[in-house]
């Protein structure tokens, strides 16, 4: 006979379903706040341009509006927690789907031919005071739902059977003995004992010993939510995925380059973005040379071998921005802030990015890309150790060209690694931009990087 529930496991229980109603609480919100925002703004529009409220006509708008609105953002997951607590993405989602919603709505009204009897100075105004609402609504839910949840918003529930807890008992964290579980899946009640300790939550992680791992996969998969059983010896592999090779299972390692059809779709867009660039970068780049030129005795462009596409090395190039006599050639040095090898002119670009712009002539090379992760140079340090010797996957993040911009940059990541978890930092975010690769994120993070041109860690 199965036992009954113990205390500990229906208080972890409990505390991990009052976590999905609070999430389930701030998606609800976000979705309330951005259409009463979207109401605000038209509303206002009209008032402004017309020195009215004209109720009906802005009403017609919103009913036509909002459900579009809704669709939109219900098709690309804008009220995800997991989205909502990433100011940026969510700031991006919400506006990207209000202006997918107005060309709709534009578009449906010229096909009805009711446009004339809308004001298009309102219906334009009114778009773009919605989108600036909506973005700042939105960095205020991310701050009402990281208050709530810290790190994540998702009621995982943590089961240990004769297995230590990793890191000591957290919320969310019980033994099977505490629930009263065995993996017999022989046991009717047993299964229904599981089923009703997955109703409510969002997933199940197990922690047992190899030898009971079949026995529990077997159950889990009857599961309706997510479920993992946590594999110790495969931590030091970092498999990227799972797949069946004629009927056995094998570890997903590496997944190369992207594929050539991506590569292709790459390499054009940052063709197609350098050469329409040119016309304003080259008079920059004249300026700025003779500017370093000026300021101290020397070439204005500094080349320094970074490990690229494959770990195969190459010439990056920069605007110089130390003395001749005691530039770094290797990068063996940190720089620190108010570094005596930096000149004036020096850093100026740097702390305004401006030294990275040569490197759009390596993008014509075909040595970098627009996007991507960061170059380093071999004897880049992270605290007092190598890249590569604080964490091997350091490796990894060279199956795609190194970038002038990438998602690392954008989180706020860049500058000198002082710490070892500098590096980890940028190293996580480099491999999320590998395994999930898009032209659409290129051009996200092409825009966000105009934010953090001028950073507190750039010196």
């Amino acid at each position: 006979m199965s036992a009954t529930y113990p205390h500990e496991g229906s208080t972890a229980l409990d505390g991990l379903k009052l976590k999905r109603l609070r999430r389930i609480r701030l998606s609800l919100l976000a979705a309330a706040l951005d259409m009463a925002l979207i109401a605000i703004a038209y509303l206002f529009a009209s008032l402004l341009y017309l020195g009215s409220l004209p109720s009906e006509q802005v009403g017609r708008v919103l009913v036509v509006l909002l459900p579009i609105f809704l669709f939109f953002n219900l098709n690309n997951q804008s009220y995800s927690a997991a989205i909502l607590l990433d100011g940026l993405r969510s700031t991006w989602r919400g506006t990207s789907g209000l202006i997918w919603a107005s060309l709709l709505m534009f578009l449906i009204f010229f096909m009805f031919k009711i446009s004339e009897e809308f004001s298009r100075a309102v219906l334009g105004l009114g778009t773009i005071l919605a989108a600036s609402l909506i973005w700042i609504g939105r960095l205020i839910v991310s701050r009402i739902g990281t208050q709530q949840f810290g790190r994540s918003p998702f009621a995982l529930m943590c089961i240990y059977d004769e297995v230590e807890p990793v890191g000591g008992r957290q919320p969310g964290t019980a033994t099977a003995s505490e629930l009263g579980l065995l993996p017999h899946a022989d046991d009717p009640e047993m299964l229904d004992r599981l089923g009703k300790l997955a109703l409510g939550i969002d997933g199940i992680v197990l922690h047992c010993p190899a030898q009971k791992r079949a026995q529990w996969a077997f159950m889990l998969k009857s599961l309706d939510v997510p479920t993992e059983i946590v594999t110790p010896e495969l931590t030091q592999l970092h498999p990227l995925a799972v797949n069946q090779r004629e009927g056995q299972t094998s570890l997903v390692l590496g997944s190369g380059q992207l594929s050539w059809s991506h590569r292709v779709l790459k390499r054009s867009f940052d063709l197609l973005v350098t050469v329409a660039f040119l016309p304003v970068l080259l008079p920059v780049l004249l300026i700025v040379a003779l500017a370093v030129k000026l300021d101290s005795p020397g070439p204005a462009l500094f080349r320094q071998e970074r490990i690229g596409l494959g770990n195969r090395k190459f010439w990056i190039l920069k605007f110089r921005t130390m003395r001749v006599d005691m530039q770094d050639d290797r990068a063996e040095k940190i720089t620190e802030r108010s570094d005596p090898r930096v000149t004036r002119v020096g850093d100026f670009l740097r702390r305004t990015s401006i030294d990275e712009l040569p490197q759009f002539l390596n993008v014509l090379s075909g040595d970098m890309s627009i996007v991507g992760p960061r170059p380093h140079a071999e004897s880049t340090l992270a605290g007092s150790l190598f890249t590569w010797e604080v964490d091997s996957a350091y490796w990894h993040r060279h199956v795609v060209k190194p970038g002038i911009t990438g998602l690392a940059q954008v989180r706020g990541y860049r500058g000198s690694m002082f710490e070892e978890q500098h590096l980890r930092d940028r190293l996580n975010a480099d491999l999320e931009y590998v395994a999930n690769w898009s032209l659409a994120g290129d051009l996200r993070i092409i825009l966000l990087t105009l934010n953090v041109l001028v950073h507190k860690n750039a010196f």
